[in-house]
C-alpha cells in the first residue's frame, strides 16, 4: 500500500509540476518573464509541491478509495499587465497547462497502441495507464469554471471587464465551492474521466 502509493505520488507530483511549467512557459513567450524570475521554469519539484494540494489532498483521497486522483502545485505567478496581449494572453496562460495534461496523456496513449509492436510488459502497461488516467483526471477537473482552478481564469478571459468585481466574488469562496463539488459530483467527474480514458486507449 505505501509503496503505491508513494508511487502514484512520485506521478502525480510530475504531472502538476509540468502543468505549472506549462503555465510559466506560455506566460513567458507572451512577455512576462515573472516566473522564470522567480526560478519557478524548472522541473525541480521542491520549487511546486503545495503540502495540502500536492500531498495531503490526494492522501484522503486514496485513503478514502476516491475514484480518482488529483492535486495541485503552488501556482506559478506571473504578471497579466506584461502579456503583449493580455487577454490572448491570460487565455493561452490558463489553458496551457490543461493541455499540457491532456497532450501527455494523449503521448503515453499512442504508446500503449504499440505495446504488442515493442512487447511492453503489463506492468509497463499499467504504469503507462495510470499516467493517462491522472492526466485526463487533472486536465478535466481544471476544466472546472471554479477558483482556484484554470476554468475559473479561462472563463475570466472570456467574461467583460466590467464583470471583474463579481467574478471577484466567486474567486473569494471559490475554495469552499470547490470541496462541496469534489464531494457531490466527484463521481461524474470520474466518468466523464473514465469516458475519455477508453476514447484514446
Amino acid at each position: 500500500m505505501q509503496t503505491d502509493f508513494i508511487f502514484k505520488i512520485v506521478i502525480l507530483i510530475i504531472s502538476i509540476m509540468a502543468h505549472e511549467v506549462a503555465h510559466g512557459a506560455v506566460a513567458y513567450a507572451f512577455g512576462d518573464p515573472t516566473a522564470k524570475n522567480q526560478g519557478r521554469l524548472t522541473l525541480n519539484p521542491i520549487k511546486h509541491i503545495d503540502l495540502f494540494g500536492s500531498i495531503i489532498l490526494p492522501l484522503l483521497l486514496y485513503l478514502t478509495h476516491a475514484n480518482f486522483l488529483f492535486g495541485w502545485a503552488k501556482p506559478v505567478p506571473y504578471n497579466p499587465y506584461n502579456l503583449k496581449n493580455r487577454r490572448v494572453g491570460e487565455f493561452c496562460v490558463a489553458i496551457a497547462g490543461i493541455l499540457t495534461n491532456f497532450l501527455i496523456a494523449i503521448v503515453f496513449a499512442f504508446i500503449i497502441r504499440f505495446a504488442a509492436v515493442w512487447g511492453l510488459s503489463v506492468a509497463v502497461i499499467d504504469l503507462l495507464k495510470f499516467i493517462i488516467y491522472l492526466n485526463i483526471t487533472l486536465g478535466v477537473f481544471n476544466l472546472v469554471p471554479v477558483p482556484p482552478l484554470d476554468g475559473s481564469k479561462i472563463l475570466f478571459t472570456l467574461v467583460p471587464y466590467r464583470y471583474e468585481r463579481e467574478l471577484l466574488v466567486l474567486e473569494r469562496y471559490g475554495f469552499f465551492i470547490l470541496i462541496v463539488l469534489i464531494l457531490i459530483f466527484g463521481y461524474l467527474i470520474g466518468d466523464i474521466v473514465s469516458f475519455l480514458f477508453n476514447l484514446i486507449v
